[in-house]
């Protein structure tokens, strides 16, 4: 297995976000994460042979990489490795914001396209109400929860959100997301009552050393994403009946942007909320089965109860 020396900043910068993504947004195991890792090496090492940059990835070069380790006697599964590695690296890029457009990798060999899983609503009620024992700990994993999928944040924009980035009034919050980006998110209904209670009544217990930050650990520190997705896995788990593969945070986002895409939301308005660069990453959710429409019953109810108790 390769050393993984790479001298390129950016590009070894990319290869990190790209392995915590792949572990905490899409629920792929460490051993998942290394073999891409370790596949994405022998492209950096192709690109500084031939002094190319290893963020572009362009269909003529993909190819030309892929030939020449075919010509080093590589196995066609090996091959095909490199390639899906390639394919899913791209993918990332540009929702992650390094890119504008996928590739045309026509002469890839072909790999099905895995949509994007979600939760129906009555299983992330499920979920939410695996929160309510009372507890400070039980609120802050509901308010989580809640958030996340209210309001369609990445896990690394919900860990990150401080107090004061909450604005009940304009009924708007101001997340981070790639880059350091801020944008604002609508923050309303019965989400923000929930939020509010945590904030009012539970999160001071938490609160040992005046932190500013929204969402904090037992000890009182900052949550850390690995975290959230230990309490996703707890709270599914004893929510029972919800396979352990569609608990990870990023389900929480995709169920968001579906539900709105399936009850009338447009694709521009769902991009401006959901951050993405791209209108490639969120026409993505447009792809689901026919089957899925009769999930939905409203227009994301929980942003909507306003007047409910």
């Amino acid at each position: 297995m390769p050393d993984y020396e790479i001298g390129d900043k950016k590009f070894s910068l990319a290869l990190e976000r790209f392995a915590d993504y792949v572990i905490l947004e899409r629920g792929g195991s460490s051993n998942t994460m290394y073999a891409y890792k370790s596949d994405l090496y022998f492209w950096y090492e192709f690109c500084k042979k031939h002094d190319s940059a290893p963020l572009e990835l362009e269909a003529d070069k993909i190819s030309r990489f892929l030939l020449e380790q075919s010509a080093k006697g590589k196995a066609k599964s090996t091959i095909q490795r490199y390639a899906a590695a390639l394919s899913s690296f791209a993918r990332f890029l540009v929702y992650d914001g390094e890119s504008e457009r996928l590739p045309r990798l026509d002469r890839m060999p072909k790999k099905d396209e895995t949509l994007p899983q979600i939760l129906s609503e009555e299983e992330i009620q499920r979920i939410i109400n695996a929160c309510d024992d009372g507890t400070a700990i039980g609120m802050r994993d509901r308010a989580m929860i809640e958030l996340s999928y209210g309001a369609g944040l990445r896990v690394s924009e919900l860990c990150s959100l401080r107090l004061r980035d909450l604005d009940g009034t304009s009924g708007f919050l101001y997340a981070r997301g790639k880059g350091d980006k801020e944008r604002s998110v609508p923050y309303i209904g019965g989400v923000r009552r929930v939020v509010e209670n945590y904030i009012a009544n539970f999160r001071p217990e938490l609160d040992k050393n005046r932190q500013e930050w929204l969402f904090l650990s037992k000890n009182g520190s900052q949550m850390r994403r690995e975290s959230f997705w230990q309490i996703l896995r707890k709270r599914g788990k004893k929510a029972a009946g919800i396979s352990t593969k569609r608990l990870h945070p990023h389900i929480l986002r995709h169920s968001f942007a579906t539900h709105l895409l399936r009850n009338g939301m447009d694709q521009r308005t769902l991009q401006e909320i959901l951050g993405h660069s791209s209108i490639i990453t969120t026409e993505k959710y447009t792809h689901f089965d026919q089957e899925l429409r009769d999930i939905y019953d409203k227009f994301h109810p929980r942003a909507q109860n306003e007047e409910e108790n």
